[in-house]
């Protein structure tokens, strides 16, 4: 027996589509249809027939086993062997966060793929995956944010029972799992919702499509629809943590905003669950709100990215200054964001026009994720490439110690560990021509504003961008990416092993530079990190209270002596007392 249930307030008749056989639906309340059907169980395909339409997927289904258009199958989430009882979550501030796409990260591109590829993290000593967008999308290849079946692990990583063997997976070598969500926006293609019930709304909008329906009539159960979803990760998957998509795109005026409700109904779910479950935001408004605690007024998620800090870091090590790299560039920037998290903090930007952000006084450093790379910052480029294409072997070291080291809680985008020389490109399936015709004329578009050709721009459409984007495993042991991953290795585990560097204490983070000599030395107690971006060698003092042993060092020049450290260009070394 299965009671199927649908919300859709914009029908009349609904009936339930079990392979050619339909059933009738009983209307309820607030637009609620429902049926009992005896002899429908786990493994049935059915679909929703709204007012005599062509049948349509479950919004909520919870497996799409042939795609976005076509029926949903039923699911039993208790059916799954999970082995991780004795797994008990983990520590987000004293994480190592690993950022993955699962159709590039292995040569499958599959869940079962990336399972295979699991021990090289752990050696790596990482301790939480993050997974870009799984929900179901258009096609085979996407970054998974034009997902619009919400409820259902895509189909072509191995669907639900993929996602469940990745999770534990992860859990039986102590890997946390941070699962990508969007819900600003869902993908065009396969995006049936609005026929249902308001989803959406045209009082907003987003750079990616429709917005969604947070505060306008109806709006409850398209609610209710979004916290349902990240309740299925965290309660069904036994994933650890969300990372919401682009939050500043949720426009939401209720008295109690989606994102508070959200992270209500989380903290609820973690005390039944006897674990912790955590909340992580992508934000671009710089706004402490999101990441304070609900009862003085903020959201209650617990962590977002800063892209301040990354922008400062990408800017002084490659010189960049086209687009929103504009607002950064110097050494006073990036000290700045290591000491006080943002940058632009109720500082005017010129990018903007506007004064922009506001401090986060009184946070620790952890509620903020630092990082070198990530698929933004990679994919977003013309041609996806990696800051190893544009900067030295040694530089590339430079930016891993500063950001290894810092305040915050670090992630490593795939492959980074090893100076990966694969790109990571745009790539999308859609099986709309016309659709797939906007994408690539789109992207070619956004980018001859830069001097880039049509032709130097690749084909979001084609599968060559895809397969170029995947992983080369062949190179870890091949220089010089084998001397990037022991150096990958080397700084996360001085981090995990010195308690002072994930204490995320930002009085304890004293940044000196010489913008001109172009040197830098981050204090955080007696540790220090002494980088040398300049052109030539250069005695940097470590200041007073440093500790009087060489720990890492990313080159045979370097030499400590009394107090003061001699850097080659391009270099850094990380100092402190005697282990």
């Amino acid at each position: 027996m299965t009671t199927f249930r649908v919300w859709a307030p914009r029908a009349d008749r609904v009936e339930v589509d079990l392979s050619g056989r339909r059933v009738p639906m009983r209307v309820g309340p607030q637009g609620w249809h429902e049926v009992d059907v005896a002899d429908a169980g786990p493994g049935t395909d059915y679909a929703f027939v709204l007012d005599g339409s062509d049948p349509l997927p479950d919004p909520r289904s919870p497996s799409q086993p042939c795609g976005v258009h076509v029926p949903s199958r039923l699911v039993d989430h208790s059916a799954f062997a999970w082995s991780d009882d004795g797994w008990r979550g983990f520590h987000l501030p004293s994480a190592v966060i690993y950022e993955l796409h699962v159709g590039t990260f292995s040569p499958e591109g599959t869940f079962d793929g990336a399972i295979a590829r699991l021990d090289h993290l752990v050696d790596l000593g990482v301790t939480a995956v993050e997974l870009l967008p799984v929900a179901e999308f258009p096609g085979t290849r996407n970054w998974g944010y034009d997902g619009v079946g919400l409820f259902a692990p895509h189909h072509g990583y191995g669907g639900p029972e993929g996602l469940k063997r990745l999770v534990d997976g992860c859990h039986a070598r102590g890997l946390a799992v941070v699962l990508d969500v969007v819900y600003n926006h869902l993908g065009p293609e396969g995006n049936y919702l609005d026929r249902f019930g308001p989803y959406f709304t045209t009082f907003y909008s987003t750079p990616w499509g429709q917005a969604v329906n947070y505060d306008q009539r109806g709006s409850d159960e398209v609610r209710r629809f979004v916290i349902d979803n990240a309740i299925t990760w965290l309660r069904d998957y036994h994933v650890d943590a969300l990372r919401l998509d682009a939050v500043h795109a949720i426009v939401d005026t209720s008295a109690v905003h989606v994102l508070e409700q959200l992270a209500t109904e989380v903290a609820e779910l973690a005390a039944c669950e006897n674990r912790p479950l955590w909340l992580i935001a992508e934000s671009d408004l710089n706004d402490p709100r999101v990441v304070r605690p609900r009862d003085v007024g903020g959201y209650g998620i617990q962590a977002q990215w800063s892209d301040d800090f990354h922008h400062a870091l990408h800017t002084v090590l490659t010189g960049e200054d086209e687009g929103y790299y504009a607002d950064f560039g110097s050494l006073a920037d990036l000290a700045t964001a290591l000491e006080e998290v943002w940058v632009y903090a109720g500082r005017r930007s010129s990018v903007r026009n506007r004064v922009h952000g506001r401090a986060p006084v009184g946070l620790p450093g952890w509620c903020f994720l630092g990082y070198l790379q990530n698929h933004d910052q990679v994919g977003n480029r013309a041609v996806g490439d990696r800051i190893g294409a544009s900067v030295s072997t040694g530089r590339l070291k430079v930016g891993a110690a500063l950001y290894l080291t810092a305040p915050f809680v670090p992630m490593v985008f795939q492959g980074e560990e090893w100076a990966a020389s694969t790109p990571f490109q745009y790539f999308t399936s859609h099986q709309d021509p016309e659709l797939g015709r906007l994408v690539r004329q789109g992207r070619r578009a956004e980018f001859a504003a830069f001097g880039w050709s049509a032709e130097q721009v690749p084909d979001p459409q084609e599968p060559s961008t895809f397969e170029r984007s995947k992983l080369d495993w062949g190179e870890l042991a091949a220089p010089p990416h084998a001397e990037v991953l022991a150096w990958y290795r080397q700084l996360i585990a001085l981090r995990r092993s010195t308690a002072g560097l994930a204490d995320g204490r930002l009085d304890r983070v004293r940044v000196r530079f010489d913008e001109q000599a172009r040197w830098l030395v981050v204090e955080r107690g007696q540790l220090r990190v002494a980088a040398n971006l300049g052109e030539t060698e250069q005695k940097v003092d470590l200041g007073e209270g440093a500790g009087a042993c060489l720990l890492l060092a990313s080159h045979d020049g370097i030499a400590l002596e009394s107090g003061a450290v001699t850097l080659p260009p391009d270099s850094v070394a990380i100092s402190g007392p005697a282990r």
